[in-house]
Parts: C-alpha cells; structure tokens; sequence
C-alpha cells in the first residue's frame, strides 16, 4: 500500500481498483494480464481470487478510491478549465479589448 492509501498488485504500479474495474467490466484474467504487462497471470488470478474471498471489505475499498477519483477529477476540471471554456474566455477578452 502507498502512503496515500493505494494498495497495488505483486510489486508493480498497477493498482487494486485497476485490475478489479477491469475485471467486474468483463474482462479475463488472461485479457487484464495482456492489458497490463507489468503483472503476471498469476497475480491477476492471485488478486480476482481474493476480491471474490474478501468481495464486502474490497467493495468498500473500491468505492473510497472512486469517491477520492472522482473528488480529484473535480478539484483538476476547476483548476484547469477544458480548452473550450479558456478559449471563449479569450475571445470575450479579445472582444473587451476591441471595444475599448
């Protein structure tokens, strides 16, 4: 686990929710081992099985991550407006200018 709480698979970077979301989405073993070559088939059946042993407590912590996403992608959009907002802003700016 990361100090920020992350738990992450057999020693990579790849996280928990990473390989579970995949999973619960449909997806093999086989094709979330091909999808991230840092883990090894193992670890994925490895960690597929104690989501399915642990389902309730796993459950809790995939919806903390996704809350904690989700907050973060909200604090990230209103700091750093999407390339439309800051180009209307600059044409209302260029028009102000305009008019002065």
């Amino acid at each position: 686990m990361t100090p920020e709480g992350v738990v992450r698979v057999g020693g990579t970077r790849v996280s928990l929710e990473t390989v579970l979301w995949t999973f619960l989405e449909g997806a093999t073993a086989e094709e979330i081992a091909l999808r991230y070559p840092a883990l090894s088939l193992s670890d994925v059946y490895a960690t597929i099985a104690f989501y399915l042993r642990h389902r309730s407590e796993v459950d809790g912590y995939l919806t903390t991550r996704r809350t904690e996403m989700e907050r973060d992608c909200a604090e990230v959009a209103r700091e750093f407006p999407v390339r439309t907002e800051v180009r209307e802003r600059l044409l209302a700016r260029l028009e102000r200018q305009d008019r002065s």
